[in-house]
C-alpha cells in the first residue's frame, strides 16, 4: 500500500512532549487526544465544519488520514476496520448532510455492537438552534443508534470527553460513540491537559462473572445428555477464540456459530456444525431443536437464529445464556441459567472446573447428520455456480484470509462454503443487514491488516452503493481483491419472490448496471472477469498473483437460490433442502 503506518509513540512520550503549556486551538486538542488513545487511522471526508480540524491536519503526519469518496463509506471502512483488528474505528464527518450519510453506517456498528468514535463537526454554538445551513440535530437523530452522544460547548472539555468516548465505546457490550464539535469549539484555544483517567458515574459494566451462576452451567452441563453451544459475535469481540476452543475441547459439546460468531471458532473442529437458522446446517438446526441444554454464548438470540421463537429448542429443559449485556438475557428466550460477564472471563473461569459431558451418543447422532446432510448444490461445467467461487476463494487461500461481504445471498453462500480459521477474519453487516457494507468494510480492514489477504466478497447490487470507494483503492494501492457475484439480479429478494410470494418478481432487474470490468479500469484498478470455471481459475490466480487491487466479475445464474432455507412463520426444524431433498 502507498499509505505507510507512522511509527507509534507511547503516551508517556506524548505527554512529555507536549508539557509545554501552550494555547492550542480545539482541534489540535482533538488530533493530540486521537494520537493518546492509539489511533493509527482515520476515516473521513471534510467540509465546512470541520474545517479548523482538517486545517489542523495539514502535514500532520502521526496517523494516517483516508479520504473516502462518500460519508458512508468512511464509516463503513471504520467498521471494518474495528471488526477485522479489535480496535476503535474512526471517522470524521462535517455537520448537516455529512453527518446525515453517517447515519446507517453509525446504525450497522449498534446493532452488530462495534466500537467506533464517530466525530461530526456542527454550526456554531450562537447558530445551534437557528437552522444555520448545514445544521443538523445529529445528535438527536442518531440517538436510537449509539452507546452514547457528546455535544462539546467548551474546548476545554475535548479532552475528557474524547478519552469518555473510547471507554464508552470499547467497554462493556461495545457500540458507537458519537462527538459533536461545533466550529468555534475547534477553532477555540485552551492550554491542553491531557486526560488518561476516566470515572463515569452510573457506567460499569459487569466484566467478571458470578461464580454461582458459572457453576449451575457446569453442574447442568453433567447432566446434560444431548448439550448444544450456540456461539455468536460476543465470543470474537470479546477476543475469547482460544477460551471457547479450550471450553468444547473440555466439554466436548457440540457447536454451532451465528453469522456474527463465524470466524470465532475454527471451521476445521469435527464438533462444528455450521451456521445455525434461516440458511443454517441442517445438522445444526436439528442439534438445537433435540437439544436437552442450549448454551448461548455471546449471541443475542436474533430472530434469524430462532425464527418461530414458541418452536424454537422445544426440549431443552434448561437454556444458559453468557453475555455481557444483562439487558440480552431474556429478551427474546427465557433463560434458566444467566450468566453476566465478559464472555473470556467467563470462559477463563469456566475452564478452570470444565469437565467432558457424557454425550457420547449424540455426538455420533450429530457427526451421522453432518455426513447425511451436508451443505450441497447441483454444481455444472455449463454454467458458474456462486458456491464454486466461494469453495475456490476458500480452498486457495485455506482459510486465512479476512473476508468481508456485502448483504444478500452472496453472503449466505459466503457463510456456508468458506471455512474460517482464525478469529476476526469474517467481516459482515448481521443485524442491519447494510447493502453497501462490504466493499468499504474491506478497505478498513486492509488498513488495519496491511499484512494480510482482505477478499471482499459482493453482489452487484451492493457494489454499485459504494463503487466509488475503488478511486481511493487504486490512488492509494490497497490490494483488496473485490469479488462480485454478479446474478444480474437483487438476488435474496429474487428468491423470496420465487418461493414466497408465488413466482412474482417486483422490480428486482439490475439489467443496465455497469460493465464491472470497464468499471474498474475507469477508476484505475484491474478488471476481470469470468463466466465458468476455468475462468474462474484464471481469473482469481491473476488476481492473487496481482501486488494491487483487483475487482473480479464473476457472472453467475440468476436462478440459483440459496439453501437450506426456513422461511418465516415456521420453526427451524421446518427446512427447505433445495437441491438437497
Amino acid at each position: 500500500m502507498n499509505v505507510e503506518t507512522q511509527p507509534k509513540r507511547s503516551k508517556e512520550e506524548l505527554i512529555a512532549k507536549w508539557q509545554q503549556p501552550d494555547l492550542i486551538t480545539g482541534s489540535e486538542i482533538l488530533l493530540r487526544s486521537l494520537l493518546l488513545e492509539g489511533v493509527e487511522c482515520v476515516f473521513g471526508y471534510p467540509g465546512g465544519a470541520v474545517l479548523f480540524i482538517y486545517d489542523a491536519m495539514h502535514g500532520f503526519s502521526d496517523f494516517n488520514h483516508l479520504l473516502t469518496r462518500h460519508e458512508q463509506g468512511a464509516i463503513h471502512a471504520a467498521d471494518g476496520y474495528a471488526r477485522s483488528t479489535g480496535k476503535v474505528g474512526v471517522c470524521i464527518a462535517t455537520s448537516g448532510p455529512g453527518a446525515t450519510n453517517l447515519v446507517t453506517g453509525i446504525a450497522t456498528a449498534y446493532m452488530d455492537s462495534v466500537p467506533l468514535v464517530v466525530i461530526t463537526g456542527n454550526v456554531a454554538t450562537s447558530f445551534i438552534g437557528t437552522d444555520a445551513f448545514q445544521e443538523a440535530d445529529i445528535t438527536g437523530i442518531t440517538m436510537p443508534v449509539t452507546k452514547h452522544s457528546y455535544l462539546v460547548r467548551d474546548v476545554n472539555d475535548l479532552p475528557r470527553v474524547i478519552h469518555e468516548a473510547f471507554h464508552i465505546a470499547n467497554t462493556g457490550r461495545k457500540g458507537p460513540v458519537l462527538i459533536d464539535i461545533p466550529k468555534d469549539v475547534s477553532a477555540h484555544k485552551t492550554v491542553f491537559k491531557p486526560v488518561t483517567e476516566v470515572s463515569i458515574r452510573g457506567y460499569n459494566p459487569t466484566v467478571q462473572p458470578n461464580k454461582l451462576q458459572v457453576d449451575k452451567l457446569l453442574k447442568a452441563i453433567e447432566e446434560a445428555e444431548r448439550p448444544v453451544i450456540i456461539a455468536g459475535g460476543g465470543v470474537v469481540y470479546a477476543d475469547a477464540g482460544a477460551e471457547l476452543l479450550e471450553f468444547v475441547n473440555k466439554t466436548q459439546i457440540p457447536i454451532t456459530t451465528t453469522l456474527l460468531g463465524l470466524s470465532g471458532f475454527p471451521s476445521a473442529h469435527e464438533l462444528w456444525m455450521g451456521m445455525p437458522g434461516m440458511h443454517g446446517t441442517y445438522t445444526a438446526n436439528q442439534a438445537i431443536q433435540n437439544a436437552d441444554l442450549l448454551i448461548s454464548i455471546g449471541s443475542r438470540f436474533d430472530d434469524r437464529v430462532t425464527m418461530k421463537l414458541d418452536g424454537f429448542a422445544p426440549k431443552a429443559k434448561k437454556i444458559a445464556h453468557i453475555d455481557v449485556d444483562p439487558a440480552e438475557i431474556g429478551k427474546n428466550v427465557k433463560t434458566d441459567i444467566p450468566c453476566v460477564g465478559d464472555v473470556k472471563a467467563v470462559l477463563q473461569y469456566a475452564n478452570t472446573k470444565a469437565k467432558k459431558a457424557q454425550s457420547e451418543a449424540w455426538i455420533a447422532q450429530i457427526q451421522a447428520n453432518m455426513r447425511e446432510y451436508p451443505l450441497r448444490y447441483k454444481d455444472s461445467d455449463e454454467e458458474l455456480k456462486p458456491q464454486f467461487v466461494i469453495e475456490m476463494i476458500n480452498e486457495t487461500t485455506k482459510g486465512e484470509a479476512v473476508v468481508t461481504t456485502d448483504v444478500g445471498q452472496h453472503q449466505m453462500w459466503a457463510a456456508q462454503y468458506y471455512r474460517f480459521k482464525n478469529p476476526r477474519s469474517w467481516v459482515t453487516s448481521g443485524g442491519l443487514g447494510t447493502m453497501g457494507f462490504g466493499f468499504p468494510s474491506a478497505i478498513g480492514a486492509q488498513m488495519g491488516n496491511p499484512d494480510k489477504l482482505v477478499v471482499s466478497i459482493n453482489g452487484d447490487g451492493g457494489m454499485q452503493m459504494c463503487a466509488q470507494e475503488l478511486a481511493i483503492c487504486a490512488i492509494n494501492n490497497i490490494p483488496v481483491k473485490v469479488v462480485i457475484i454478479n446474478n444480474q439480479v437483487l438476488g435474496m429478494v429474487r428468491q423470496w419472490q420465487e418461493i414466497i410470494y408465488d413466482n412474482r418478481y417486483s422490480h428486482i432487474d439490475l439489467a443496465g448496471s455497469p460493465d464491472f470490468v470497464k468499471l474498474a479500469e475507469a477508476y484505475g484498478v484491474k478488471g476481470l472477469r469470468a463466466t465458468n470455471k476455468e475462468e474462474a481459475r484464471k481469473a482469481w490466480q491473476e488476481a492473487l498473483d496481482t501486488p494491487g487491487p483487483v475487482v473480479i466479475d464473476f457472472v453467475v445464474r440468476k436462478g440459483e437460490n440459496v439453501y437450506p432455507m426456513v422461511t418465516q412463520g415456521n420453526t427451524i426444524s421446518d427446512m427447505l433442502m433445495g437441491d438437497a431433498e
